[in-house]
């Protein structure tokens, strides 16, 4: 079945029948299979950083190449630290703005565009039986694209942009089937916090997820990011929604690129097979201070809050910020409450003052920052103090990620965030 504008990859009648992962990294290292912790060397066709790019700089220059494999195919920007709030940001945007007039790198995004792994896909860098790396751990994000897409390290990514080509180790793949209808109010969000919760955090240890079923097939494109951006919460490598003619639709949207969209074969092996059941879930909510400390949350009702935010890699896109908008029309954030509204990019927040959300928020009591990553790393907007609860729709909740280590952070979908920045306390929209 050949979904993409280019063809899928076909293996020899006889050999293994393979996964998502496996055709990828076979056709990426010129293979025609490959078996899962076999190690092979893979051409990378997206090599993307932000900030952290003035690291992989450093290394890069110690290689001593003057010039970069391919200009085209590393993507750079800015959305971790925007605006500037130090000198020393303010220096590493120079640098790398520098960097990139003297390498003609063609695709860099500044600080005015948003979260990587927002308008990455917005601009068709994202594309099925593609291999995307990202010196960003989310990167597993674009997996909702059939990409094979996975967080590395600044080192190697200098060892990317010098040769084009990085090793892997292929990973061992576990399929996840999803059946049923959301209760109203409950999203992918909840799903993936309930799954990451059954799991633990490393149930998928270097391994490669495979979602489908046909609530996936009823899934938007954004919810189906929310999926594989959490996956890695769970240990993921790469995390895949097996691509359809949704997903191609986008992609061709957005690029005039060729792409392989690549299916698993009917017979591929799988180290572990879930089916699950959507009919009956709640509202879910990770607790303080890990990701898999999930609980329904009807158990933790009534815990005061000092903020909310609703924002993200994981949910800031504009169907999140509908969700959030629909709770918050004609009511007003509890008094002592901080709702921050952060959307995932510049074209997120266009379309939201258009469709009237960001009226809803401002008149609603919250505030409105520019799009960027901001609290969720605790760079330098909306950070905790001591004693403090947050409740966010963010992915993770470690101590410290959100200013003071003695801060507390509850992860949760943007209807329940809104509804307990109306409450003054973490309370279902249900």
């Amino acid at each position: 079945m050949v979904l993409g504008s280019g063809s899928q990859n076909k293996h020899p009648m006889g050999k293994n029948q393979m996964t998502i992962a496996e055709k990828i990294l076979a056709k990426a290292s010129g293979n025609d299979t490959v078996k899962p912790r076999e190690i092979v060397t893979a051409q990378i066709d997206v090599a993307m950083s932000h900030e952290n790019a003035d690291v992989v700089l450093r290394a890069f220059r110690e290689i001593g190449i003057e010039k970069v494999w391919d200009a085209e195919r590393i993507v750079l920007l800015f959305d971790h630290r925007i605006p500037a709030e130090s000198e020393k940001t303010a220096a590493t945007h120079q640098r790398i703005r520098m960097f990139v007039k003297e390498q003609g790198i063609k695709h860099f995004y500044d600080l005015n565009e948003g979260i990587c792994h927002q308008v990455l896909p917005e601009n068709g860098h994202s594309r099925p039986g593609d291999v995307l790396v990202g010196t960003d751990s989310h990167t597993t994000t674009h997996g909702a694209f059939g990409t094979f897409a996975t967080g590395i390290g600044a080192t190697e990514m200098a060892g990317v942009w010098a040769t084009g080509e990085l090793w892997f180790m292929v990973p061992e793949s576990m399929r996840i089937k999803i059946s049923g209808d959301f209760n109203k109010h409950v999203s992918a969000k909840d799903l993936i916090l309930s799954i990451v919760g059954k799991l633990g955090a490393a149930g998928a240890d270097y391994k490669a997820i495979e979602f489908s079923g046909e609530t996936i097939s009823n899934m938007s494109i954004a919810s189906r990011m929310v999926l594989t951006n959490l996956s890695m919460e769970m240990g993921a490598k790469v995390a895949f929604v097996v691509p359809d003619k949704k997903t191609v639709d986008y992609v061709r949207s957005r690029t005039n690129q060729p792409f392989s969209t690549l299916l698993p074969d009917q017979d591929a092996e799988y180290v572990e097979d879930l089916d699950i059941n959507v009919n009956d879930l709640e509202s879910m909510v990770a607790c303080p201070h890990s990701v898999d400390n999930v609980k329904p949350v009807a158990e933790v009702a009534g815990m005061r809050i000092d903020q909310a935010l609703i924002g993200s890699c994981t949910n800031g896109r504009l169907e999140d910020l509908a969700s959030a908008a629909e709770i918050l029309d004609g009511k007003q954030v509890s008094p002592g409450v901080r709702l921050l509204v952060i959307p995932a990019s510049r074209r997120v927040y266009l379309e939201a003052v258009r469709k009237g959300y960001v009226e809803v928020f401002i008149r609603s009591g919250a505030l409105v920052l520019n799009p960027g990553c901001g609290p969720c790393l605790g760079a330098h907007q909306g950070l905790m103090a001591p004693g403090e609860v947050c409740i966010s729709t963010t992915n993770r909740n470690f101590k410290g990620r959100m200013g003071s280590s003695e801060a507390f952070v509850f992860l949760a979908s943007p209807a329940t965030v809104a509804q307990s920045a109306i409450a003054g306390e973490i309370t279902a929209p249900n």
